[in-house]
């Protein structure tokens, strides 16, 4: 190897889809990734944040034999670059004198060159690294590779306001190299720009952003890698949501603030991927089918049932499984009940068709009137009403579980965020399953996705093209069917305007007198902040489900249970 100055430098960055925990298998596709960037003429490869371990590792990171695992993994990836091809940026937890912590390792020539480590750990929404890692004990310092200063800030180390970036700049680095975790939400990859072009204006240096790909658990990483120039430019762009290894190129030369102030020569990109970005459908979409994808696929699960009702939640659901695992691993089945309507039944019967999936019918009447009997004479004297609607649901539920019992099925439940916003679900019912893909959509979101998804088939899906969710089901008024004639807005506003409630309330934490002054009602608002901080209990025991907003349930959100606040000024 020679330390001589280089005037190309031509950098893969391998965008993949890692598992948390399978060490092992994460190194088998990093070699893999090294091979194939190797074929295609690549200097170095750079992968994502904590990529041996998977990302985020959580508390498997406080257990000692894991953090030792990992750093094993890429010692022996180390002495795969002694032969002669692409030197690799890998990250990896490490235990140090200092502490265990968030960091890269760069290999070259059959060694490692250097390590460093992420100085400011987010703890912040989805994240929670000070509750595992320490901070970097130091400030980072560029990394000499092959000639060339590399500063490598991790994550983020770009998104807070410690100027690691300046401060490589001031060190000497030549080029910003980041590996991230950074996961979806609506509009996010504009937001990761926006935040890299600060640090390129900062630093005044040009700027590589590696983001991971895949599902983990509620999180799905989009991958959508770039680069920004150091004149602010977009250098190149890779796609969202799909697996790749990307070789960019990389030349000596003065962008066009250089070649006018006369400053030294820098870096610049010129030749790199210009993928289109989906817009909002789409890209909620995709993320809702790789997010079911790969949890079914990697927690072992063979195949997926769920109830398919007839309405357009559990039409999109069932779409969403076609398309992530394929006709043959999903069941669908209905389950009338007396309150079932022929246009439910042929709804759910022409999904299904359209869908290409297995279809059963299980009826319901005799487990339901089962259980009316055996509380017969413990109700005996109270009036008909809510319990007795529940134990519809919960039948169904039950069967639900049954199918997966005995088939090893994971059971996809269907409920939308409005509903699990005010408490519209039953426990044990139809909230029982293993995994929500739609778990963080608004009821309006869940129409305009079966619009889309109608008028489209996204890169990947395995269903078919055409109208799967028939028009019918999007266009009939919603309704859980569990008593006569009845509609989901007996009980709830219109969605419309229940989800721009909602959004007040739980994206942007807006007071009641903000909201109202959007044009809403003051006892409504008051309601619904009343019906969305006593239904937590259940989502607390609510399955997992895909993160699409800034703000789900769970990873996000986290209010108490015992509660007594309203918001009544």
């Amino acid at each position: 190897m020679t330390n001589a100055a280089p005037d190309i430098l031509r950098i893969a960055v391998a965008q993949l889809n890692p598992t948390v925990g399978d060490i092992t298998g994460n190194l088998a596709k990093a070699r893999e990734a090294r091979a194939d960037a190797s074929r295609q003429g690549a200097d170095l490869v750079l992968f994502t944040e904590l990529f041996i371990a998977g990302y985020p590792p959580e508390d498997l990171v406080m257990k000692p034999a894991f953090v030792t695992a990992c750093e094993e993994a890429v010692r022996e990836f180390a002495a795969d670059t002694a032969d002669g091809g692409p030197g690799v940026i890998i990250g990896t937890p490490l235990k140090r004198e200092s502490g265990v912590h968030n960091s890269v390792m760069v290999l070259d020539g059959g060694t490692i060159l250097a390590e460093r480590h992420k100085l400011d750990l987010p703890n912040y929404g989805e994240f929670d690294e000070k509750r595992v890692f320490q901070a970097g004990p130091s400030m980072p310092g560029p990394v000499n590779f092959r000639g060339v200063r590399l500063g490598i800030p991790i994550c983020e180390d770009i998104w807070g306001k410690l100027d690691v970036c300046e401060t490589l700049a001031e060190s000497g680095a030549e080029i910003l190299l980041v590996p991230n975790g950074s996961p979806y939400y609506r509009g996010k990859v504009e937001v990761r720009q926006q935040v890299a072009i600060v640090q390129v204006i900062e630093s005044g240096l040009p700027l590589l952003y590696a983001n991971m790909l895949g599902g983990q658990d509620e999180l799905v990483f989009d991958g959508a890698s770039f680069a920004i120039s150091a004149d602010k430019s977009l250098a190149f762009q890779m796609s969202q949501f799909e697996e790749t290894v990307a070789v960019t190129t990389w030349r000596r030369g003065r962008d066009a603030e250089g070649a006018q102030t006369g400053e030294p020569d820098g870096w610049v990109c010129s030749d790199g991927p210009m993928a289109i970005i989906p817009e909002k459908e789409e890209a909620d979409y995709r993320a809702c089918m790789l997010g079911l994808r790969d949890y079914v696929n990697k927690n072992g699960f063979r195949n997926v049932v769920l109830g398919l009702s007839g309405g357009v939640d559990s039409a999109l659901c069932a779409a969403l499984a076609v398309d992530a695992l394929g006709e043959e691993r999903v069941r669908a089945v209905m389950m009338p009940y007396r309150y079932t309507s022929r246009e439910s039944l042929r709804d759910a019967e022409d999904c299904a068709r359209a869908l290409g999936c297995r279809y059963d019918i299980v009826p319901i009447h005799e487990p339901v009137e089962g259980f009316r009997n055996a509380l017969g004479q413990l109700f005996e004297g109270t009036e008909e009403g809510i319990t007795e609607e529940n134990l519809q649901s919960r039948a169904r539920g039950t069967l639900l579980m049954a199918i997966s019992n005995k088939f090893g099925s994971m059971v996809v439940t269907t409920g939308n965020k409005s509903e699990m916003s005010v408490g519209y679900a039953t426990l044990y019912g139809d909230m029982n399953g293993g995994f929500n893909p739609i778990k963080d959509l608004y009821k309006m979101q869940v129409y305009a996705l079966c619009r889309w998804r109608n008028a489209h088939v996204p890169p990947t899906a395995l269903g078919p093209s055409g109208e799967v969710i028939p028009s019918a089901i999007i266009d009939k008024a919603p309704s859980a069917e569990l008593r006569p004639d009845q509609t989901d807005q007996d009980s709830l506003p219109p969605y419309p305007m229940l989800d721009d409630i909602l959004e007040c309330l739980v994206e942007n934490e807006m007071g009641v007198d903000d909201i109202v002054a959007r044009g809403h009602d003051r006892e409504l608002v008051h309601r619904v902040e009343h019906l969305l901080y006593v239904a937590e209990y259940k989502r607390r025991q609510a399955a997992p489900g895909v993160k699409i907003t800034k703000k789900n349930f769970g990873r996000d959100r986290r209010y108490p249970i015992t509660n007594k606040f309203r918001d009544r000024q």
